[in-house]
């Protein structure tokens, strides 16, 4: 069951509604989301009391962008733990909603496998960030359900905590990197679809990279795509890059195509849903063909995300499997939910037109100029320099 609020949260009074939080009312856990249907004509919260409900939001959007699955699969695996559902009957329905986006399901086995270790005995809850086992968290005994349950919950914050710290990382490692490619002048960055605070526990991927350039003085211009057809770039990427005062013109995505021309572009970010292992990178649809265009007009084209985002078990570009979604996505223009009602569609084809609707695109590895991680960047995008950067995180993780 999820109740919808017109009214902004704490984090909003204090000047951001978190795109994600845990919340303990009297009648029982919930998971509150910032519902980005409805942005950016309101900010409103999304309550969810149960994993059904999540699902419904992930599958409406109400939720998305990689990371941010991530965290709200964990949360939705802690949140039937908490209300005695069966836990892995939910997991099994949140790690399916979206399958082209890895962090979902990973966040979701993450959290399972903390309540399935608890529920077997000799695991430590802890509601803090250090996840199961950590210092100072209380016994869970085999069987005890609730003490599963925390531990759960504590997976899940700690997947939160580090996934901000791995935004910190990024927006470090990918202004070095632009710093690097573009000496001695102001940026002019194209991004592509919606990856600032609203798909992470911190300011974001690519976003977070163009934020940096921003606050040290050397973001020129953001050029947002508007990302046809739900609008990410239009409604929630120009709605972060207002709140946070930066330089920004919103475009068609046809228009792309002649700002290259134009010499009106130093570089491209883009984030990812998910990194096979040759380093192809499936994103938002329509960042292939700004990768093309940024290699005919010798642009550097830079993907920003988390090492949780690459996925060595899919070998390459051709095995990942592309979402696809409603043709009435593209045959209709919907307009944003607001407190008045659900967001109407405006046909805009004859009625039984077909449309094509990939949520996706897949470009290759020999397109992309860098990866940019939490652990650092890598140019050229091979398997192995791939590879290496998993092979560092691992090590980063256990020490």
């Amino acid at each position: 069951m999820a109740d919808q609020y017109g009214r902004p949260g704490d984090g909003a009074r204090r000047g951001r509604t978190p795109a994600i939080r845990w919340d303990e009312p009297p009648e029982g856990p919930v998971l509150v989301l910032l519902d980005q249907t409805r942005l950016p004509a309101e900010e409103a919260e999304l309550v969810c009391a149960d994993a059904a409900s999540l699902v419904e939001a992930i599958l409406t959007l109400a939720v998305r962008g990689a990371p941010l699955l991530g965290l709200a699969g964990a949360y939705g695996v802690a949140l039937a733990a908490a209300r005695g559902a069966d836990v892995d009957e939910a997991a099994d329905a949140l790690a399916a909603a979206r399958p082209t986006a890895v962090n979902l399901a990973r966040g979701v086995r993450l959290a399972q496998a903390a309540y399935r270790a608890a529920l077997s005995g000799g695991t430590t809850a802890t509601d803090g960030a250090g996840g199961p086992g950590a210092p100072g968290g209380s016994p869970v005994g085999a069987g005890d359900r609730a003490g599963a349950a925390r531990a759960a919950l504590a997976a899940a914050r700690a997947l939160h905590a580090r996934d901000a710290d791995a935004s910190a990382a990024m927006a470090r490692h990918g202004l070095a990197l632009l710093d690097e490619l573009l000496p001695g002048g102001r940026h002019r960055v194209l991004t592509h679809c919606n990856t600032g605070a609203l798909v992470s526990g911190g300011e974001g991927t690519a976003f977070a990279v163009a934020l940096a350039a921003h606050r040290e003085g050397r973001l020129r211009r953001l050029w947002v795509d508007e990302t046809r057809p739900l609008w990410q770039g239009a409604r929630l990427t120009a709605y972060e890059a207002a709140r946070h005062g930066m330089p920004y013109t919103l475009l068609t995505d046809s228009a792309a195509g002649s700002l290259f021309a134009a010499g009106e572009v130093d570089a491209v970010l883009i984030g990812a849903d998910r990194i096979a292992a040759d380093g192809s990178v499936a994103n938002k649809v329509g960042s292939y063909p700004l990768a093309v265009l940024a290699r005919y007009h010798h642009v550097p084209f830079v993907v920003v995300a988390p090492v949780t985002t690459i996925d060595l078990d899919t070998p390459s570009g051709a095995s990942i499997e592309v979402e696809q979604r409603s043709g009435r996505e593209v045959t209709e223009v919907r307009m944003p939910h607001t407190a008045a009602g659900a967001g109407g569609g405006v046909p805009v084809a004859p009625l039984g037109t077909q449309a094509y609707n990939p949520a996706f695109d897949v470009t290759p590895p020999e397109l992309v100029t860098a990866v940019v991680t939490e652990m650092g960047a890598v140019s050229p995008v091979t398997a192995p320099a791939i590879a290496g950067l998993c092979a560092r995180s691992r090590q980063v993780t256990i020490s």
